[in-house]
């Protein structure tokens, strides 16, 4: 498995990261180990989780799959939501970020985390409190790098302009919900990204199985399917993810899957290697085949003909003021 640098710092991370956002919950901590080891052996390096992953269970679980190969591992975790039913046990400020680093540092069986990530913006708590507490983190060596997730482009300027002014530590990556059919962050955030030095870690990299090959159009979604169980205000929701657009979008993968003889899963997730700013997809599995499967994404490149051909299936509508730029580029 390759490796890339994260974003402008100096940190290598294999090209995959391994999500366990399923441990404890889809797969038992038997095959979560199982999943960690066979990840390893494979070259990678880059293990991603969040406090809130069933409550702390998918920490406590990667921890104990850790054990006695840390130091070889880039670990991250993420801080933001509810961990409690207390008025401070959830948002970004000073008193629950303290707190909750340390139950993750518990939990992950650790003392230091590779890549502290919020895990969310947070319009309640000062961003200057947000980071300056943050730095802390990193001047104490609990914490090595920060990361943000699910920020919008004005978000990640403003978090970086905090930092420049202030001398506090800058971030180093984002966390976006990126795949060949949720590519809304192409307008401002992967721009801003790539403005600020952030490398991108794609979540949902197959639109919550979307891009596997195992739905069709005009049939419902199979019993049992992620997708099934997403929020109706959510992009991940059926309605949203069943449009014709998208329909189009799969119906040409499965004309490069063909053509390569790698599954649906491998060929889309080798797409988002070949976009701008992309450091690692995360890959989340319930089973360890799964993960093998995500796992041959590696070793191998789409044709440049290949990856036109897919990224010009769900390019986005040109709307204002992106259209008005570019016409006036033209001139």
């Amino acid at each position: 498995m390759d490796h890339r640098r994260l974003g402008s710092s100096g940190l290598m991370v294999s090209e995959l990261c391994l999500g366990t956002m399923t441990f404890g919950r889809e797969a038992d901590e038997a095959t979560s180990t199982a999943m960690v080891s066979a990840y390893l052996g494979a070259g990678g390096n880059f293990i991603d989780t969040a406090d809130v992953y069933g409550a702390g269970v998918a920490e406590a679980i990667t921890g104990r799959a850790l054990r006695g190969r840390r130091d070889d591992v880039v670990l991250a975790t993420k801080v933001r939501f509810p961990m409690g039913d207390g008025s401070n046990d959830a948002g970004l400020s000073r008193k629950h970020i303290l707190h909750a680093c340390e139950a993750s540092l518990r939990r992950l069986g650790t003392d230091y985390i590779d890549l502290y990530q919020v895990h969310c913006w947070d319009r309640a708590t000062p961003l200057d409190e947000t980071m300056r507490t943050l730095a802390d983190l990193v001047r104490s060596g609990k914490v090595r790098y920060l990361g943000l997730s699910n920020f919008t482009g004005w978000q990640i300027a403003a978090a970086q302009a905090v930092a420049g002014t202030h001398g506090l530590e800058p971030f180093v990556s984002l966390q976006p919900q990126y795949s060949m059919i949720e590519r809304h962050v192409e307008y401002e955030v992967v721009p801003a990204c790539l403005a600020s030095g952030l490398g991108i870690l794609p979540w949902g990299p197959l639109g919550q199985g979307f891009l596997t090959g195992k739905y069709r159009r005009d049939e419902p979604p199979p019993p049992g399917a992620r997708i099934t169980g997403a929020d109706e205000d959510l992009e991940e929701h059926w309605s949203k993810r069943a449009t014709e657009r998208n329909w189009h979008v799969l119906e040409e993968l499965e004309v490069v899957v063909a053509g390569t003889g790698r599954s649906h899963s491998q060929v889309a997730l080798r797409w988002l290697l070949n976009q701008p700013g992309v450091a690692a997809p995360i890959i989340g599995a319930r089973t360890l085949e799964q993960l093998q499967d995500n796992l041959g994404a590696t070793g191998w490149e789409l044709a440049g003909e290949q990856v036109r051909r897919l990224t010009e299936a769900g390019r986005l509508e040109p709307i204002y003021p992106y259209s008005f730029i570019a016409a006036a580029q033209r001139d």
